[in-house]
């Protein structure tokens, strides 16, 4: 067994294309697009400015078996004062040496550059996905949710990690039973803080919009467990590639009179049409997603924040409750509402709220290096 970093065009596609070695016997899983991927791990991604990597994959017998990426975020570093790198990107046979190599081997890359502790997996930072599917192996992961084996936590126990944070994923209903429960909720709420109002995102003036959801995310957020602040660089790249998945009366916007209060990011589950696609988009896997994007089935609600200064105030409440409109007139019939932090209970209260039972669970782990 031989572990080494990638370093040629060879090597990368290896590292790349593993996922469909281990996987393509599994009917819930679904492929990630090689265009997201590569730019995950391009330098081109602008999270590459404060941040770097490294990549290794495992051979075994001359076979691909392993790969892993350590990851060191200067920004996550700096905002909360803590030598911590990250562990990406991990997948493994059922083999613990295999594992344990990879895994040793991101934590000598980190130590040697001053980290004493090691988390994962995010890939590549708590802004994207990261965690590995612990609980809920029934179902087919949604939009830019990870999916693993259940093996994998064996793999962490043996390696010497321990849970660091549990986040929960919820199922939702998309029907009259919690629009009718909400409606009543809405309306005492609009009555109480008239100010109040919510408007779904406009595409033709999408830059300014990112610019409020910005605001608004990076003020809603900076108390939870493992949060960043986008750059600007960040979010106007995230942005421009959701743009062309968004459904504008799915993403909601609200306001206090004319102030940015919080918003709403729900996305159809586009992993529905990359379960046909494949890989790769080019040159036949366009058609097939443009056939199948009109007929998705069910949503993820991605993010939902509110400023601190309007928060116990039904902003949440009254941007999901236009959100489901919307939903419902376009005929979806289900949603995620994920992930939520294991003991964010505001949330979770208003996930119950809404109708909504875990179903799911994510489990981030960590070692000491000290």
């Amino acid at each position: 067994m031989q572990i080494r970093e990638v370093e040629t065009r060879k090597d990368f596609k290896k590292f790349i294309g593993l996922p469909e070695q281990l996987y393509r016997e599994d009917r819930n899983w679904v492929p990630k697009l090689d265009i997201e991927i590569k730019h995950l791990l391009s330098e081109k991604n602008p999270f590459y400015r404060h941040a770097s990597k490294n990549l290794f994959i495992a051979e075994k017998n001359g076979c691909t078996v392993g790969r892993v990426a350590a990851i060191i975020d200067n920004n996550f570093i700096d905002f909360h004062d803590e030598k911590t790198g990250f562990f990406g990107f991990f997948e493994s046979i059922q083999d613990k040496e295999v594992a344990s190599g990879l895994l040793k081997k991101c934590e000598e890359v980190l130590s040697e550059k001053g980290m004493g502790k090691i988390i994962g997996p995010m890939n590549p930072s708590s802004n994207d996905e990261i965690g590995f599917l612990f609980e809920g192996y029934g179902s087919s992961a949604r939009i830019m949710m990870p999916y693993n084996p259940p093996y994998y936590h064996d793999l962490m126990e043996i390696g010497g990690y321990e849970k660091q944070k549990d986040l929960l994923a919820f199922n939702m209903e998309v029907s009259e039973k919690p629009r009718k429960r909400l409606e009543r909720f809405v309306w005492k709420i609009q009555d109480r803080y008239p100010q109040l109002s919510c408007r779904p995102i406009n595409k033709k003036k999408f830059s300014k919009e990112v610019n409020l959801v910005r605001e608004i995310y990076n003020m809603a957020w900076e108390k939870n467990w493992g949060f960043v602040p986008w750059t600007d660089e960040e979010l106007s790249d995230l942005a421009k590639n959701l743009k062309p998945l968004v459904v504008e009366e799915l993403v909601q916007i609200g306001f206090f009179k004319d102030d940015p209060a919080g918003f709403l990011l729900a996305l159809p589950d586009y992993n529905e049409v990359f379960r046909k696609t494949g890989r790769k988009l080019f040159p036949f896997g366009w058609i097939k997603f443009l056939v199948y994007s009109k007929k998705i089935k069910n949503l993820r609600l991605m993010a939902m924040g509110v400023k601190k200064n309007y928060q116990n105030k039904g902003v949440g409440a009254l941007m999901y409750y236009n959100s489901l409109l919307a939903a419902l007139e376009k005929g979806y019939g289900e949603c995620e509402f994920s992930w939520i932090l294991e003991d964010n209970l505001d949330t979770v209260k208003i996930a119950r709220m809404m109708g909504g039972e875990v179903y799911k669970k994510y489990r981030v782990y960590g070692k000491n290096l000290t």
